[in-house]
């Protein structure tokens, strides 16, 4: 059977991460040929400050080597420049004549450096700052000549100065607004930056607007509006990208800044995608490394045949290193209505905090020094979280470790390296790693840009507390109940089911917990309060009743709840049940897709009430993608859609957010009701004790789930369990 061929136009850092994405999705799906125009591999972008500083060389920054494209089979055409793009025919042109026939054609053209029109830009040592062969320019340069100006004072501005500094060259940043990363920081922490940078040689003309290049066929310096000039015998220009769109324009591939995409990164032409800085989705073109990764693994599911959820935009962030200092910032760091809401400055150890709000919601965030926080409120930024979740609580840990805690196992934490959290705990542990450095040596995590260090430095310590704490070894996704249930028992939730499972089909009728503890070989008599609930859950989900008021009182339980955004509460009569949310609209008109879903939810809400949970659970029901209800961020979601109604499952809007998955589509709201209460009753049967439902979702594999519940014949047989149950 012969493959589809997938042409990608673009060897850079978003193109080729949709290819791997593929790879390990479906590795025998397309033939793959990729077109670069570098004459090398994919290689890291973010590091070539680095190699202009002298940390890296080029060989340090490759993604991926000749070797990777052989071993997977991957034809890549390099120092090739494709200007045609024959969307009838689909067939590629390149400008040396080469021609190549697709089935699918991904673009992941990239960006160019923005050129200013300034006057004398196309004289002799003017250049931008984008490719390794620039790197290597500026270092001949440095070999010459001693004066460099830099004209922009962003990120790359400030690192390709750091770079010339390194090369000895004496360098000054030239940047029109009133203070530097204008765009990332505020003013407070740009001077504190722009202090730190002066301290290591680097020069600054803030608010200054250049005219014009001076000097005949070379560089000899900038002139500026004000009438002031500044001797230079090198100009670097660093004042932003522009998305590669001509190629995409030229082909009748619909455009605006950059190529047009929907959720799923299809262009306007059949068959033609588009991912990376190239893209443009909602109106927003990225140009960093996170959304672009986000874009890649949607487009790779997609072309797999896979279910996935859409791409709907990202939080633009900033968490890296500015020559060595640690900087981050997140969201919305101004704008009408914005206020500060936690702000911070620590002049003896040099560090700055500032999140900021908007109408009660956490909208931005900037760290400088000390950016351990960074994760926990970029969630916060995220999910728009109250700002009442800002106030610190008694007692409460390190917001780092937290949210090094709260991390899937197999959620990517160095993106340059490719390096998991479960990864760099593993490495922790087996070798005894006491150090960041260590961690960086073992697993290269923070070995290249810098920026996710201190999140390797939170797991390093959430781990060695982990450790302290006796928790043992960590529990990988694949083996998540290894650990025993308590300190009573050796037995892990698995075992315990199975031997329960066993003494219900064998001994009917068991009054007491104490007998049951016996005949599992339990070390204490009576069980303790960490393993009593455990094996009341157990049997209770076996339709085995046992005599233990105490355990009655711990359960999880369903209890009916008014409204949106409800919260967790103790129930007034039995201590120590929790409820189940059930949330819907209630702050729109009451169109008919609104009084569907208040119906659906108070349906659900009447049919549940009373059921025993292995964790607290979540459901939302929104009438529509615009609802105040986010239905992809619940344990169970429901969405009303033209369709009828797409019910979701595995979500959680707690840090790090994580997206459901489509479960199925149902036309009618008993059929949705159906559906959801099989996938509760199914949780309940398969769970581990307080498994969080997207955990639960994650352990078994969504498409596992989807395949068990949409058999009819099961999901009534799961549906009216759960109705006999409460």
């Amino acid at each position: 059977m012969s493959r589809s061929k997938l042409v990608i136009i673009g060897n850079g850092m978003a193109g080729v991460k949709c290819v791997e994405e593929i790879i390990a999705l479906e590795p025998d799906t397309y033939e793959i040929v990729i077109y670069g125009n570098e004459p090398r591999p994919n290689y890291n972008r973010i590091m070539l400050s680095k190699v202009l500083q002298g940390e890296h060389s080029l060989q340090d920054i490759i993604i991926n080597d000749w070797t990777w494209y052989a071993e997977h089979h991957i034809r890549l055409c390099t120092g090739e420049t494709v200007h045609r793009i024959d969307t009838r025919g689909k067939y590629i042109e390149t400008e040396s004549g080469l021609k190549e026939t697709y089935d699918v054609l991904i673009l992941a053209t990239g960006s160019s450096p923005f050129i200013p029109p300034i006057p004398g830009m196309d004289k002799e040592r003017v250049m931008s700052f984008r490719t390794i062969d620039d790197c290597t320019r500026m270092s001949d340069y440095s070999k010459v000549y001693r004066k460099a100006a830099v004209i922009g004072g962003g990120l790359l501005g400030l690192e390709a100065a750091r770079g010339l500094l390194h090369l000895g060259m004496e360098a000054v940043v030239v940047h029109n607004a009133h203070y530097i990363m204008n765009r990332q920081l505020d003013q407070k922490a740009a001077a504190m930056l722009q202090q730190e940078l002066e301290r290591q040689g680097m020069s600054f003309l803030l608010a200054k607007n250049t005219q014009k290049i001076t000097g005949r066929s070379q560089a000899q310096g900038l002139l500026f509006t004000d009438g002031s000039k500044l001797e230079a015998q090198v100009v670097i220009v660093a004042v932003g990208i522009r998305p590669n769109v001509d190629l995409a324009r030229r082909s009748g591939i619909a455009t605006n800044r950059a190529i047009m995409v929907d959720d799923y990164m299809r262009t306007s032409i059949p068959d033609i995608y588009a991912v990376g800085e190239c893209a443009e989705h909602r109106g927003i073109s990225y140009g960093l490394v996170a959304p672009l990764y986000e874009q890649g693994k949607v487009l790779a599911r997609t072309l797999c045949g896979q279910e996935t959820s859409e791409y709907k935009g990202s939080i633009p962030y900033s968490q890296l290193k500015v020559s060595g200092v640690d900087v981050f910032s997140a969201g919305e760091i101004s704008g009408e209505g914005m206020q500060t809401a936690i702000q911070h400055l620590d002049g003896i150890q040099g560090t700055y905090k500032k999140v900021l709000m908007q109408a009660g919601k956490v909208r931005g965030a900037i760290l400088f020094g000390d950016t351990t926080e960074g994760t926990a409120l970029l969630g916060l930024v995220q999910r728009g979280a109250d700002v009442a979740e800002l106030a610190p609580r008694e007692g409460a840990p390190d917001p780092a470790e937290m949210a090094a805690a709260a991390l899937p196992a197999q959620e990517t934490v160095c993106a340059c390296n490719n390096v998991t959290k479960a990864a760099i705990m593993k490495a922790i542990q087996e070798q005894d790693l006491e150090t960041a450095d260590q961690v960086k040596e073992q697993t290269k995590a923070s070995g290249s840009c810098g920026g996710c260090r201190p999140m390797v430095a939170a797991l390093l310590k959430h781990t060695h507390n982990l450790k302290k704490s006796g928790g043992g070894t960590v529990a990988t996704p694949d083996k998540p109940a290894s650990l025993p249930v308590c300190s009573c028992t050796e037995l892990g939730h698995a075992e315990l089911k199975e031997m329960l499972d066993d003494i219900v089909v064998m001994e009917v009728g068991l009054p007491d917990i104490s007998l049951i503890l016996q005949k599992l070989g339990w070390g204490s008599e009576h069980g303790c309060s960490v393993c009593r609930p455990v094996i009341h859950y157990y049997l209770k989900v076996s339709n085995r009743k046992i005599n233990d008021r105490e355990i009655m009182n711990t359960e999880y339980r369903i209890k009916e709840r008014n409204g949106y955004q409800a919260e967790f509460s103790r129930d007034d009569e039995v201590e120590g049940h929790l409820e189940i949310q059930v949330r819907w609209d209630d702050q729109i008109p009451l169109s008919s897709y609104a009084r569907d879903a208040r119906g659906l939810a108070t349906q659900l809400r009447t049919r549940w009430i009373g059921a025993a949970m292995p964790s607290p659970v979540n459901m939302g029901v929104a009438p529509g993608p615009g609802s105040l209800v986010s239905a992809l961020v619940q344990d169970i979601g429901l969405l009303a859609s033209p369709a009828g109604w797409e019910i979701y499952a595995g979500g959680h809007a707690e840090h790090p957010v994580k997206q459901g998955g489509l479960l199925g589509v149902a036309e009618t709201e008993v059929q949705a009701a159906a559906l959801a209460s099989a996938c509760l009753q199914w949780y309940r049967q398969t769970a581990w004790y307080d498994e969080p439902l997207w955990a639960w979702t994650e352990r078994l594999g969504l498409m596992s789930i989807r395949e068990t519940l949409l058999d009819d014949q099961l999901q009534k047989e799961l549906a009216a369990t759960l109705q006999a149950d409460i």
